[in-house]
């Protein structure tokens, strides 16, 4: 707050206060030549009659006593402008002493897996539960409390892993986020291949996974050409992808954006650009080696252990 607004709130407040205790002392007694009390002309009913009378000492002295508590309030907690308060009071002060007062108690409850690996934590149910319950807190929002994701948000519960799926990987992922960016290529495929060439290159696409549908199959001929020229530096010559790029393989059958022809070119043609944050600063470095083997046990149910700790 500027000086200028700050002097602005100091003079309504004494303002208020001012006027309040004003307006209690104008009222609180009789003047001469006020009417009496009885002397107010309203009378109803022949014996209900309005009266004019000062208020009760003690309500008076009550009002006054509430006055000065707050003044003695502004005082200690601040209230006038950019005065802090002889408390150096603040809701942000007060907020921060209470979260210290809590982190220290949430560190005592993460420190036995401090630096823990990923896979052995997955075998620990107390560990698993807990790092349920940060995935359900901070990326149940877009992978879902399921984990198996949407369009555009993979879903965590199989072994597909665009990045890796290895428990260093997936902690990696967790600890420092990825951007995984899929350029735009409508332009050129189309300077390459004509008109068609993005559904050419779709249809190429199609048969990665299934090389027997490439015989006799006019568009994903022509799409290899263009594909082996544009998208072989990211997928690879058989599609497979590249973890470290975060190029997904093409020969299995799952799509993160959908596979429907108009989502493919979409992809092809406008690109994608996907975010997972970093939740280093956020969660810290155990509670997210706590959620990293959590996500990592969804798709590693092989022991008992992970078995009964995954909803």
């Amino acid at each position: 707050m500027n000086s200028g607004w700050s002097w602005y709130v100091i003079a309504l407040v004494v303002l208020n206060i001012v006027g309040c205790a004003w307006l209690l002392w104008w009222t609180a007694r009789r003047r001469p030549g006020d009417p009496a009390p009885e002397e107010t002309s309203h009378v109803w009913d022949g014996d209900l009659t309005e009266y004019n009378k000062p208020l009760p000492r003690w309500w008076i002295n009550l009002f006054y006593l509430t006055i000065a508590f707050g003044i003695g309030y502004i005082a200690w907690y601040g209230g006038l402008g950019g005065y802090a308060g002889a408390g150096k009071w603040s809701s942000a002060g007060e907020h921060a002493a209470k979260k210290s007062v809590e982190d220290a108690k949430l560190e005592q409850t993460f420190k036995p897996y401090a630096d823990q690996a990923i896979d052995r934590l997955a075998q620990d149910p107390k560990a698993l539960a807990l790092g349920r319950s940060i995935f359900n807190n901070t990326c149940a929002t877009c992978h879902g409390s399921s984990a198996q994701g949407a369009i555009g948000y993979p879903n965590l519960t199989d072994d597909i892993w665009h990045w890796g799926g290895s428990p260093e990987k997936v902690l990696e992922t967790v600890l420092d986020g990825r951007d995984g960016v899929m350029p735009e290529w409508g332009t050129a495929l189309t300077g390459m291949g004509g008109p068609n060439a993005v559904d050419y290159t779709i249809a190429y696409v199609r048969t990665l996974g299934h090389p027997d549908q490439l015989i006799n199959n006019f568009p994903a001929s022509q799409g290899k050409k263009l594909y082996e020229g544009v998208c072989v530096a990211c997928h690879g010559v058989d599609g497979k992808g590249n973890q470290d790029l975060g190029a997904p393989d093409l020969t299995d059958n799952y799509w993160l954006y959908g596979d429907s022809t108009e989502s493919l070119r979409q992809t092809i043609s406008k690109g994608r650009h996907g975010i997972m944050p970093a939740h280093r600063e956020l969660l810290g470095e155990t509670r997210a080696r706590l959620v990293a083997a959590y996500v990592w046990s969804l798709s590693h149910k092989g022991s008992k252990d992970t078995a009964a700790a995954t909803p």
